[in-house]
């Protein structure tokens, strides 16, 4: 730090290998940290379990999911939901889905996003935002491939690869018990 202004050196001791399969389009940037990103990228693309996106907002987390799910050679859509936009009523039917009189206004079934998703990837941004009573259901979905829509006891199987992204720290929130341990081990396998 020189006064007001901030100095970055990067070391390149082993630079990153490049990754050509990563859109630099995407993932723009020339330096150690982009080259980096782009290599894990491309590590974790191929693989179908989960992956937890960190970073502040704004960074291109929903840049990152995209080439997740591209790479993934997944036939199914990527499908987006940002947990912070929703009351936490709205979630669990907005995710499971719902059965037609469910609840007040529920007037025709909702298949949800996991369905949605189905034979795809499921992006769920800002996860941190998630309420803790729907983090069980979360978890039962992404360990089992499971999903039982509000309103229904029948279980639906799905095949969904989950990115998640968040700018909190979730082990701050592990610790604080505001977010469940074994689904934040579930969801870091790539982050």
């Amino acid at each position: 730090r020189f006064g007001d202004v901030l100095a970055v050196y990067e070391r390149q001791d082993h630079p990153p290998a490049d990754a050509p399969e990563v859109a630099t389009t995407a993932i723009p940037g020339t330096s150690w940290a982009a080259g980096s990103l782009r290599a894990a990228i491309a590590r974790a693309g191929r693989d179908a379990s989960p992956a937890l996106i960190l970073g502040e907002t704004g960074v291109g987390k929903e840049s990152v999911a995209a080439e997740l799910h591209r790479l993934s050679g997944r036939r199914g859509p990527l499908v987006t939901l940002n947990c912070a936009a929703l009351s936490p009523q709205l979630i669990e039917s907005q995710l499971f889905g719902h059965t037609r009189g469910a609840f007040t206004g529920a007037s025709r079934e909702h298949l949800g996003m996991f369905r949605a998703a189905n034979a795809g990837s499921l992006f769920l941004d800002e996860l941190g935002e998630l309420p803790l009573e729907l983090q069980p259901k979360l978890l039962r979905a992404v360990e089992l491939g499971e999903v039982i829509a509000v309103g229904s006891t029948q279980t639906h199987r799905v095949d969904v690869r989950l990115i998640a992204a968040t700018n909190r720290s979730l082990l701050a929130d592990v610790e604080r018990l505001q977010f469940r341990r074994d689904l934040y081990a579930r969801l870091a396998l790539w982050q």
